[in-house]
């Protein structure tokens, strides 16, 4: 439970990064959304991967480091396609608000951010 509760933290801040950036470019700006949510979401799985390596999960426990890091960014690569999908849909052919929809996105794929990393990619960590 500890570790939920501090990848949450972790989730928190990436999702900062990630939202106020978005908001930024894409609605303040008028950047395309999709084009700003790829980049915006690559620069918060950096953010999260140092964060959940320093304080949630063990790094180095199941693979060497660097086939760690392909992992994480395998696991990223799905959650950018839901990430890109849900906005997609959300604000392409349902008209939802850019922040509503960029809301939704991230607590869909901190969920499976989460729930992969756990299971795949560092297995056995305290």
């Amino acid at each position: 439970m500890k570790r939920v509760i501090r990848y949450l933290g972790v989730g928190a801040t990436a999702a900062t990064v990630d939202i106020s950036l978005f908001t930024l470019f894409a609605r303040q700006l008028g950047y395309n959304y999709l084009v700003v949510g790829f980049f915006t979401f690559i620069l918060a799985t950096c953010v999260s991967y140092v964060l959940s390596v320093r304080y949630v999960f063990e790094s180095g426990v199941r693979f060497e480091r660097a086939h760690e890091i392909m992992l994480v960014f395998g696991v990223s690569t799905v959650g950018l396609a839901i990430n890109q999908v849900i906005l997609y849909i959300a604000v392409g052919k349902l008209n939802v608000d850019l922040l509503l929809a960029k809301l939704v996105a991230t607590g869909v794929v901190f969920g499976w951010n989460y729930l992969a990393r756990s299971r795949f990619v560092f297995r056995g960590s305290p």
